[in-house]
Protein backbone atom coordinates (compact mmCIF):
# COMPACT_ATOMS: atom_id res chain seq x y z
CA UNK A 1 0.00 0.00 0.00
CA UNK A 2 1.06 3.77 -0.71
CA UNK A 3 2.21 5.45 2.20
CA UNK A 4 -0.02 7.87 1.75
CA UNK A 5 -3.27 5.85 0.87
CA UNK A 6 -5.65 5.85 4.01
CA UNK A 7 -6.41 3.01 5.52
CA UNK A 8 -10.30 2.07 7.07
CA UNK A 9 -8.20 2.08 10.74
CA UNK A 10 -6.25 5.22 10.18
CA UNK A 11 -7.32 8.08 12.30
CA UNK A 12 -7.45 12.08 12.17
CA UNK A 13 -4.05 11.93 13.78
CA UNK A 14 -2.61 9.92 11.27
CA UNK A 15 -4.04 11.81 8.19
CA UNK A 16 -2.21 15.23 9.77
CA UNK A 17 0.93 13.55 9.77
CA UNK A 18 0.55 12.04 6.08
CA UNK A 19 -0.49 15.39 4.98
CA UNK A 20 1.76 17.41 6.55
CA UNK A 21 4.17 14.82 5.38
CA UNK A 22 3.00 15.67 1.46
CA UNK A 23 3.51 19.03 1.99
CA UNK A 24 6.95 19.09 3.38
CA UNK A 25 7.92 17.64 0.48
CA UNK A 26 6.22 19.95 -1.72
CA UNK A 27 7.99 22.80 -0.02
CA UNK A 28 10.65 21.11 -0.51
CA UNK A 29 10.85 20.37 -4.39
CA UNK A 30 9.89 24.16 -5.10
CA UNK A 31 12.63 25.10 -2.86
CA UNK A 32 15.36 22.68 -5.04
CA UNK A 33 14.06 24.07 -8.12
CA UNK A 34 14.50 27.05 -6.98
CA UNK A 35 17.85 26.65 -5.73
CA UNK A 36 18.81 25.49 -9.15
CA UNK A 37 17.69 28.38 -10.78
CA UNK A 38 20.70 31.40 -11.32
CA UNK A 39 19.37 35.11 -10.43
CA UNK A 40 17.86 36.82 -14.01
CA UNK A 41 20.29 39.01 -15.87
CA UNK A 42 20.46 43.29 -15.68
CA UNK A 43 21.12 44.41 -18.82
CA UNK A 44 22.71 47.60 -19.25
CA UNK A 45 21.17 49.00 -22.30
CA UNK A 46 23.63 51.08 -24.41
CA UNK A 47 21.70 54.34 -25.38
CA UNK A 48 24.86 57.08 -26.32
CA UNK A 49 22.36 59.95 -26.61
CA UNK A 50 21.40 60.32 -22.81
CA UNK A 51 24.35 61.40 -21.34
CA UNK A 52 25.41 59.48 -18.17
CA UNK A 53 21.51 58.33 -17.57
CA UNK A 54 21.78 54.81 -18.23
CA UNK A 55 19.05 52.27 -19.03
CA UNK A 56 19.10 49.01 -17.05
CA UNK A 57 16.71 46.00 -17.81
CA UNK A 58 16.01 43.32 -15.43
CA UNK A 59 15.32 40.09 -18.03
CA UNK A 60 12.38 38.31 -16.74
CA UNK A 61 12.02 36.20 -19.66
CA UNK A 62 15.09 33.98 -18.98
CA UNK A 63 12.91 31.92 -16.02
CA UNK A 64 11.72 28.35 -16.47
CA UNK A 65 8.52 29.84 -17.55
CA UNK A 66 9.66 32.43 -19.74
CA UNK A 67 8.70 35.37 -17.91
CA UNK A 68 8.48 37.77 -14.84
CA UNK A 69 5.12 35.18 -13.33
CA UNK A 70 7.69 32.54 -12.69
CA UNK A 71 8.48 34.63 -9.47
CA UNK A 72 4.67 35.23 -8.59
CA UNK A 73 3.27 31.27 -9.46
CA UNK A 74 6.19 30.23 -6.63
CA UNK A 75 4.89 32.79 -4.05
CA UNK A 76 1.29 31.69 -4.25
CA UNK A 77 2.02 28.14 -4.36
CA UNK A 78 4.05 28.57 -1.13
CA UNK A 79 1.19 30.81 0.24
CA UNK A 80 -1.18 28.19 -0.78
CA UNK A 81 0.62 25.04 0.86
CA UNK A 82 1.80 26.95 3.85
CA UNK A 83 -1.71 27.90 5.05
CA UNK A 84 -3.07 24.58 4.41
CA UNK A 85 -5.06 25.33 1.19
CA UNK A 86 -2.75 23.17 -1.52
CA UNK A 87 -2.71 19.21 -0.07
CA UNK A 88 -2.37 16.29 -2.08
CA UNK A 89 -4.60 15.71 -4.92
CA UNK A 90 -5.83 19.34 -4.97
CA UNK A 91 -6.72 21.24 -8.17
CA UNK A 92 -5.31 24.31 -8.89
CA UNK A 93 -7.37 26.57 -10.51
CA UNK A 94 -5.99 30.23 -11.96
CA UNK A 95 -7.68 32.80 -13.71
CA UNK A 96 -5.17 34.47 -15.94
CA UNK A 97 -4.81 36.26 -19.40
CA UNK A 98 -1.51 33.15 -19.82
CA UNK A 99 1.45 33.81 -17.99
CA UNK A 100 0.79 33.60 -14.96
CA UNK A 101 -1.22 30.24 -16.04
CA UNK A 102 2.07 28.70 -17.16
CA UNK A 103 4.24 29.55 -14.37
CA UNK A 104 1.58 27.91 -12.47
CA UNK A 105 0.92 24.88 -14.53
CA UNK A 106 4.68 24.20 -14.49
CA UNK A 107 5.17 24.15 -10.56
CA UNK A 108 1.50 22.01 -10.72
CA UNK A 109 3.27 19.49 -12.76
CA UNK A 110 6.06 19.75 -10.32
CA UNK A 111 3.95 18.63 -7.63
CA UNK A 112 1.53 16.62 -9.75
CA UNK A 113 -1.35 18.75 -9.16
CA UNK A 114 -4.22 18.97 -12.05
CA UNK A 115 -4.48 22.59 -13.11
CA UNK A 116 -7.01 24.56 -14.96
CA UNK A 117 -6.29 27.84 -16.00
CA UNK A 118 -9.22 30.20 -16.78
CA UNK A 119 -8.57 32.60 -19.14
CA UNK A 120 -9.83 35.18 -21.77
CA UNK A 121 -11.00 34.06 -24.91
CA UNK A 122 -8.54 36.44 -27.00
CA UNK A 123 -5.35 35.34 -24.81
CA UNK A 124 -2.55 34.30 -27.45
CA UNK A 125 -2.69 30.78 -28.68
CA UNK A 126 1.54 30.54 -27.71
CA UNK A 127 0.68 30.97 -24.08
CA UNK A 128 -2.42 28.20 -23.96
CA UNK A 129 0.11 25.90 -26.27
CA UNK A 130 2.20 26.29 -23.07
CA UNK A 131 0.34 25.80 -20.00
CA UNK A 132 -0.78 22.90 -22.17
CA UNK A 133 2.65 22.06 -22.36
CA UNK A 134 3.20 21.62 -18.42
CA UNK A 135 0.20 20.01 -18.46
CA UNK A 136 -2.33 22.14 -17.40
CA UNK A 137 -5.98 22.99 -18.62
CA UNK A 138 -7.30 25.79 -20.73
CA UNK A 139 -10.90 27.09 -19.94
CA UNK A 140 -11.63 29.97 -22.26
CA UNK A 141 -14.69 32.49 -21.23
CA UNK A 142 -15.32 36.15 -22.36
CA UNK A 143 -12.86 37.86 -20.30
CA UNK A 144 -14.95 39.70 -17.68
CA UNK A 145 -16.09 36.02 -16.98
CA UNK A 146 -12.83 34.76 -15.66
CA UNK A 147 -12.88 35.58 -11.91
CA UNK A 148 -16.73 34.12 -11.48
CA UNK A 149 -15.73 30.81 -13.51
CA UNK A 150 -12.86 30.09 -11.76
CA UNK A 151 -14.65 30.18 -8.21
CA UNK A 152 -17.41 28.32 -9.36
CA UNK A 153 -14.72 25.69 -11.09
CA UNK A 154 -12.87 25.37 -8.12
CA UNK A 155 -15.88 25.09 -5.67
CA UNK A 156 -17.16 22.65 -7.83
CA UNK A 157 -14.35 20.30 -7.97
CA UNK A 158 -13.75 21.29 -4.29
CA UNK A 159 -9.51 23.06 -5.35
CA UNK A 160 -8.14 25.63 -4.85
CA UNK A 161 -8.34 28.71 -6.62
CA UNK A 162 -5.24 30.49 -6.48
CA UNK A 163 -6.64 34.21 -7.35
CA UNK A 164 -3.56 35.77 -8.29
CA UNK A 165 -5.84 39.40 -7.95
CA UNK A 166 -6.37 39.46 -4.63
CA UNK A 167 -2.87 37.84 -3.01
CA UNK A 168 -0.18 38.66 -5.67
CA UNK A 169 0.60 41.67 -2.67
CA UNK A 170 0.77 39.63 0.19
CA UNK A 171 2.10 36.44 -0.92
CA UNK A 172 5.57 37.80 -2.07
CA UNK A 173 8.02 38.58 0.67
CA UNK A 174 8.36 42.07 0.12
CA UNK A 175 10.94 42.37 3.08
CA UNK A 176 13.79 40.52 1.42
CA UNK A 177 14.31 36.75 0.54
CA UNK A 178 15.67 37.86 -2.59
CA UNK A 179 12.26 38.80 -4.37
CA UNK A 180 12.73 41.18 -7.88
CA UNK A 181 13.29 44.32 -5.70
CA UNK A 182 16.18 43.54 -3.83
CA UNK A 183 17.49 41.39 -6.54
CA UNK A 184 17.53 44.51 -8.48
CA UNK A 185 19.22 46.91 -5.90
CA UNK A 186 21.75 44.11 -5.26
CA UNK A 187 22.78 43.84 -8.68
CA UNK A 188 22.94 47.38 -9.20
CA UNK A 189 25.79 48.22 -6.37
CA UNK A 190 28.79 48.28 -8.79
CA UNK A 191 27.30 50.69 -11.23
CA UNK A 192 27.79 54.22 -12.03
CA UNK A 193 24.25 55.14 -10.61
CA UNK A 194 23.90 52.47 -7.85
CA UNK A 195 21.03 53.54 -6.64
CA UNK A 196 18.38 54.07 -9.40
CA UNK A 197 16.38 57.43 -9.59
CA UNK A 198 13.55 55.47 -10.88
CA UNK A 199 12.20 52.03 -11.06
CA UNK A 200 9.15 51.59 -13.87
CA UNK A 201 7.23 49.15 -13.62
CA UNK A 202 3.83 47.90 -15.68
CA UNK A 203 1.13 46.64 -13.29
CA UNK A 204 -1.47 43.43 -14.20
CA UNK A 205 -1.85 42.12 -10.66
CA UNK A 206 -0.14 45.14 -9.05
CA UNK A 207 1.90 42.20 -6.82
CA UNK A 208 5.12 43.79 -8.42
CA UNK A 209 4.64 46.96 -7.99
CA UNK A 210 3.60 46.40 -4.35
CA UNK A 211 6.77 44.28 -3.76
CA UNK A 212 9.36 47.29 -5.77
CA UNK A 213 7.26 49.85 -3.56
CA UNK A 214 7.31 48.26 0.01
CA UNK A 215 11.03 47.51 -0.60
CA UNK A 216 12.18 50.90 -1.07
CA UNK A 217 10.06 52.33 1.88
CA UNK A 218 12.00 49.57 4.03
CA UNK A 219 15.70 51.17 2.90
CA UNK A 220 15.80 54.57 3.90
CA UNK A 221 19.02 54.79 1.43
CA UNK A 222 16.75 54.04 -1.66
CA UNK A 223 13.50 56.06 0.14
CA UNK A 224 15.38 59.12 -0.23
CA UNK A 225 16.53 58.50 -4.01
CA UNK A 226 14.47 56.05 -5.89
CA UNK A 227 10.91 56.60 -6.92
CA UNK A 228 8.18 54.19 -8.38
CA UNK A 229 6.74 55.04 -11.70
CA UNK A 230 4.16 52.14 -12.54
CA UNK A 231 3.11 52.44 -16.68
CA UNK A 232 -0.32 51.19 -17.58
CA UNK A 233 -1.88 50.37 -21.10
CA UNK A 234 -5.22 51.36 -22.54
CA UNK A 235 -8.50 50.49 -21.55
CA UNK A 236 -6.78 49.71 -17.46
CA UNK A 237 -8.71 51.12 -14.63
CA UNK A 238 -5.31 51.58 -12.78
CA UNK A 239 -4.29 54.86 -13.90
CA UNK A 240 -7.60 56.54 -12.97
CA UNK A 241 -8.05 54.83 -10.63
CA UNK A 242 -4.37 56.18 -9.19
CA UNK A 243 -5.90 59.80 -9.80
CA UNK A 244 -9.35 59.15 -8.35
CA UNK A 245 -9.02 56.68 -5.66
CA UNK A 246 -12.16 55.31 -6.83
CA UNK A 247 -12.56 51.63 -5.99
CA UNK A 248 -15.61 51.49 -8.43
CA UNK A 249 -13.76 52.21 -11.35
CA UNK A 250 -14.26 50.02 -14.13
CA UNK A 251 -13.93 49.60 -18.44
CA UNK A 252 -16.01 47.08 -20.09
CA UNK A 253 -12.92 46.94 -22.23
CA UNK A 254 -10.00 44.24 -22.20
CA UNK A 255 -6.45 45.62 -22.47
CA UNK A 256 -4.55 44.98 -25.80
CA UNK A 257 -1.24 44.19 -24.11
CA UNK A 258 -1.33 41.04 -22.71
CA UNK A 259 -0.40 40.31 -18.96
CA UNK A 260 -0.89 44.26 -17.65
CA UNK A 261 -3.89 46.56 -17.35
CA UNK A 262 -6.87 45.34 -15.72
CA UNK A 263 -10.54 46.21 -16.36
CA UNK A 264 -11.47 46.80 -12.30
CA UNK A 265 -9.67 47.65 -9.52
CA UNK A 266 -7.55 44.59 -8.04
CA UNK A 267 -7.13 44.24 -4.22
CA UNK A 268 -3.41 43.46 -5.03
CA UNK A 269 -2.73 47.10 -6.61
CA UNK A 270 -1.46 49.27 -3.70
CA UNK A 271 -1.02 53.15 -5.50
CA UNK A 272 -0.01 54.46 -2.17
CA UNK A 273 3.50 52.81 -2.50
CA UNK A 274 3.52 54.53 -5.75
CA UNK A 275 4.81 57.87 -6.61
CA UNK A 276 4.04 58.27 -10.15
CA UNK A 277 1.89 56.81 -13.01
CA UNK A 278 1.63 57.23 -16.84
CA UNK A 279 -0.70 56.03 -19.49
CA UNK A 280 0.87 54.25 -22.29
CA UNK A 281 -0.69 54.40 -25.96
CA UNK A 282 -0.56 50.97 -27.13
CA UNK A 283 0.69 52.34 -30.37
CA UNK A 284 3.66 53.38 -28.23
CA UNK A 285 4.24 50.04 -26.54
CA UNK A 286 3.85 47.99 -30.07
CA UNK A 287 6.15 49.94 -31.51
CA UNK A 288 8.57 50.49 -28.76
CA UNK A 289 9.21 45.98 -28.62
CA UNK A 290 10.00 46.92 -32.31
CA UNK A 291 12.25 49.31 -32.06
CA UNK A 292 13.80 47.47 -28.75
CA UNK A 293 14.79 44.41 -31.11
CA UNK A 294 17.21 46.82 -33.12
CA UNK A 295 18.57 47.81 -29.74
CA UNK A 296 19.00 44.15 -28.32
CA UNK A 297 18.47 42.31 -31.38
CA UNK A 298 16.09 40.07 -29.58
CA UNK A 299 11.91 40.48 -29.44
CA UNK A 300 10.19 41.39 -26.02
CA UNK A 301 6.51 41.16 -25.19
CA UNK A 302 4.04 43.84 -25.08
CA UNK A 303 4.45 45.03 -21.50
CA UNK A 304 8.15 45.46 -22.14
CA UNK A 305 7.53 48.00 -24.61
CA UNK A 306 4.85 49.74 -22.17
CA UNK A 307 7.87 49.56 -19.83
CA UNK A 308 10.63 50.89 -22.04
CA UNK A 309 8.36 53.43 -23.73
CA UNK A 310 7.68 55.21 -20.03
CA UNK A 311 11.37 54.88 -18.91
CA UNK A 312 12.43 56.64 -22.02
CA UNK A 313 9.63 59.53 -21.44
CA UNK A 314 11.55 59.48 -17.86
CA UNK A 315 14.64 59.62 -18.60
CA UNK A 316 14.01 62.57 -21.86
CA UNK A 317 12.79 64.48 -18.45
CA UNK A 318 15.69 63.99 -16.49
CA UNK A 319 17.72 64.79 -19.55
CA UNK A 320 15.68 68.42 -19.68
CA UNK A 321 16.35 68.82 -15.98
CA UNK A 322 19.79 68.44 -16.19
CA UNK A 323 20.49 65.50 -14.12
CA UNK A 324 21.99 62.08 -14.01
CA UNK A 325 21.50 58.98 -12.63
CA UNK A 326 20.14 55.45 -13.49
CA UNK A 327 16.51 54.11 -14.75
CA UNK A 328 15.38 50.61 -14.14
CA UNK A 329 12.91 48.68 -15.61
CA UNK A 330 11.63 45.31 -16.82
CA UNK A 331 11.76 42.54 -20.07
CA UNK A 332 8.58 40.99 -18.72
CA UNK A 333 8.38 37.98 -21.30
CA UNK A 334 9.87 36.47 -24.94
CA UNK A 335 8.13 37.90 -27.94
CA UNK A 336 8.19 34.84 -29.37
CA UNK A 337 5.11 34.64 -27.93
CA UNK A 338 3.66 37.45 -29.95
CA UNK A 339 4.63 36.62 -33.44
CA UNK A 340 0.88 36.44 -34.50
CA UNK A 341 -0.46 39.82 -32.67
CA UNK A 342 2.73 42.65 -31.78
CA UNK A 343 4.65 41.84 -34.83
CA UNK A 344 2.07 40.71 -37.09
CA UNK A 345 1.47 43.82 -39.10
CA UNK A 346 -1.94 42.89 -40.21
CA UNK A 347 -3.08 42.12 -36.73
CA UNK A 348 -2.05 45.90 -35.95
CA UNK A 349 -3.84 47.04 -38.50
CA UNK A 350 -6.88 45.12 -37.54
CA UNK A 351 -6.61 47.07 -34.07
CA UNK A 352 -6.61 50.43 -35.54
CA UNK A 353 -2.91 51.16 -34.64
CA UNK A 354 -1.00 53.30 -36.32
CA UNK A 355 2.31 52.74 -35.22
CA UNK A 356 4.46 55.01 -37.41
CA UNK A 357 4.57 58.57 -35.40
CA UNK A 358 5.59 56.38 -32.37
CA UNK A 359 8.28 54.52 -34.26
CA UNK A 360 9.89 57.91 -35.82
CA UNK A 361 9.90 59.41 -32.55
CA UNK A 362 11.97 56.44 -31.14
CA UNK A 363 14.45 56.51 -34.37
CA UNK A 364 15.38 59.67 -33.78
CA UNK A 365 15.37 59.45 -29.66
CA UNK A 366 19.23 59.52 -30.18
CA UNK A 367 19.39 61.74 -33.28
Amino acid sequence: MNKNTLSPTTTNADAAEINKSWVCEAIRKINADYNRSSDTHLIRVELPCFEDITLYLKDESTHPTGSLKHRLARSLFLYGLCNGHIREGTTIVESSSGSTAISEAYFARLLNLRFIAVVPETTAKEKLDKIRFYGGECHKVPGKDIYTEATRLANELNGHYMDQFTYAERATDWRGNNNIAESIFQQMRKEPHPVPDWIIMSAGTGGTSATIGRYIRLNPEYYHRTRLCVVDPENSVFFPYFQSRDPSTASDKGSRIEGIGRPRVEPSFQPDVIDRMLQIPDAASIATIRWLESILGRKCGGSTGTNVYGALQVMQEMQQAGTTGSVVSLICDSGERYLDSYYDDQWVARQGLDLEPFLEKLRNICD
